[in-house]
């Protein structure tokens, strides 16, 4: 074989592994958008405040031992599928609701909100920044791995918070970073953190954990989430900001149609 013959055939060797890693790439990138099936058809999302509830979660004991999420799965699986809400978060909203009815009866906190908020925030533990190394949650529920955000070391657009823990939960021990599906600072966790796991320990890493803690922040203050005023309050005490709100609102009434956020 001559060397022009083995550099044609180098070269076309190149360009199709070229065109096979394009292809890769495309759907690699294509394979992290909120692309819905194209047979359904959406709904139009309203825009009230508060957003309409979301279905009913049905009651169970959540004083029971253990993670009491779990007893959730019948109503969770079906609605998942319809939501793309991953099932194992999906529990720990309806759980965190149900565990609010019971503590702050007065606040009226349902599910979808939380589940906005998780989806604004992580995509419900599934989305860290890092293309090459998404989280998911696992078994136990705990985002794997884990979910830790930027320093916040009073860059360009961010607070500056020196480390309050020593970096037991963020592994940053001169400045805070949000960690975990609901991305709780670790001051902010220390004040709302709460166990719904059942393992005695509150973990802002695990979904059923961070969803109360979300619950515990939203229902603080004596809120009402069924007044629009409050709601309104509730979700700036997460991140005020008025394209957050919107976000939330939007993927929250999203859910109470069963239909995914977009």
């Amino acid at each position: 074989m001559s060397a022009g013959t083995r550099r044609a055939m180098g070269c076309g060797l190149g360009v199709i592994l070229a065109l096979i890693m394009v292809i890769s790439l495309v759907g690699w990138a294509l394979s992290f958008l909120d692309v819905s099936s194209p047979m359904r058809q959406l709904q139009p999302v309203p825009d009230n405040v508060p957003p309409a509830a979301g279905a009913e979660v049905p009651g169970i004991d959540v004083h029971a031992p253990g993670r009491t999420s779990d007893k959730l799965s019948f109503w969770a699986e079906p609605l998942a599928a319809e939501t793309d809400i991953p099932e194992p978060a999906l529990r720990a909203y309806g759980n965190a609701e149900l565990i609010a009815r019971d503590a702050w009866p007065e606040c009226n906190l349902e599910w979808n909100t939380l589940a906005g908020i998780g989806w604004v925030e992580t995509r419900h533990g599934t989305y860290s920044g890092d293309y090459f190394n998404r989280p998911q949650i696992n078994a136990e529920g705990i985002a794997d791995p884990p979910i830790i955000g930027i320093p916040l070391d009073g860059g360009p657009g961010v607070a500056e918070i020196a480390d309050t823990d020593g970096g037991r939960l963020d592994n940053d021990t001169e400045f805070d970073r949000a960690v975990g599906p609901m991305q709780f600072i670790p001051e902010s966790w220390r004040r709302y953190g709460l166990d719904a796991s059942g393992d005695g320990y509150a973990d802002p890493h695990q979904i059923d954990d961070a969803a109360l803690g979300s619950a515990h922040l939203l229902c603080s203050d004596g809120r009402d989430l069924s007044v629009p005023e409050d709601w309104t309050q509730a979700i700036y005490s997460y991140n005020r900001s008025r394209d957050y709100l919107i976000n939330v609102r939007d993927a929250a009434a999203s859910y109470a149609l069963r239909q995914p956020a977009r």
